[in-house]
């Protein structure tokens, strides 16, 4: 797997914006009427910053929101302290509102329970998935397969999405997956710095491949094997990410001590 390393530095590329000037969202004003402005504002904020469009540190201003939603104040606020609930934004006394950095300690936790919930949904996927699940997975590989040559992050990600949520269906656990989903938001915002790297996606598509093929070999330990292979290798690369965007993640020197023995497991096992 050596050859989708992270580089030496950051390969995100993305055009700056100016530090109170909050993500494009004119779109909204044409939402629909039935739902709740609040519920608008956290949604979309939600998204931007699990995506990271809205990376961490940056300045969420109510006053500009306002203006760009059209709506008053208090629909916004609210929507902010459910952001902040949520653990993606920080009020600093005096000097505002952020996005949050990506705290070490849940995402290690997250990383630890999707690996067992999803260890699950493939030995049940193994025994009852049906020959037309396993062609339709194919297809969601094949779909990823074209996303990555056309260098598409956003259409690969949720490819990406819809693979471990079939695997979960083929199961007849697709409720798993929804358990996953919710618990995994800050999961998401780290995978998003991975994608860019080179030779990423293209080595997802091999381990979703090699997964689907145990699978329908039907070997559950070695379809088990494959996955956890796959998630590992988020694992293995959160010191490296770490290093790259120090600014983008909350240090716990407990935590990191913690990061250090189970990776030096995991390269000795893997």
């Amino acid at each position: 797997m050596t050859e989708a390393e992270p580089s030496n530095g950051p390969a995100r590329t993305r055009k700056p914006r100016a530090a109170n000037t909050p993500p494009d969202i004119g779109r909204l004003l044409q939402v629909r009427h039935t739902e709740k402005n609040s519920d608008i504002v956290y949604r979309d904020l939600k998204h931007a910053i699990v995506t990271m469009a809205l990376e961490p540190g940056t300045p969420i201003v109510e006053r500009e929101l306002t203006k760009q939603y059209g709506i008053s104040r208090t629909p916004v606020r609210e929507a902010v302290l459910r952001l902040v609930e949520d653990r993606l934004a920080d009020v600093a006394p005096k000097s505002g509102t952020f996005v949050a950095r990506i705290p070490l300690a849940v995402l290690r936790e997250a990383l630890v329970a999707r690996r067992a919930l999803e260890e699950v949904t493939v030995r049940a996927a193994t025994e009852f998935a049906s020959e037309s699940q396993i062609m339709g997975m194919r297809a969601i590989i094949q779909r990823q397969r074209e996303m990555a040559e056309a260098g598409n992050e956003e259409a690969f990600h949720m490819a990406d999405e819809d693979f471990h949520a079939a695997i979960a269906a083929a199961g007849r656990y697709p409720g798993i997956w929804e358990m996953i989903s919710q618990m995994r938001v800050q999961v998401e915002r780290y995978r998003r710095l991975t994608l860019p790297q080179p030779g990423r996606m293209p080595l997802v598509v091999r381990e979703h491949t090699a997964v689907l093929d145990a699978i329908a070999a039907r070997d559950d330990d070695l379809a088990v094997a494959r996955m956890n292979e796959h998630l590992n290798k988020l694992q293995l690369d959160i010191s490296i990410f770490r290093d790259l965007w120090p600014d983008y993640f909350i240090y716990d020197p407990v935590v990191d001590a913690g990061l250090i023995k189970s990776t030096k497991k995991l390269q000795e096992t893997g």
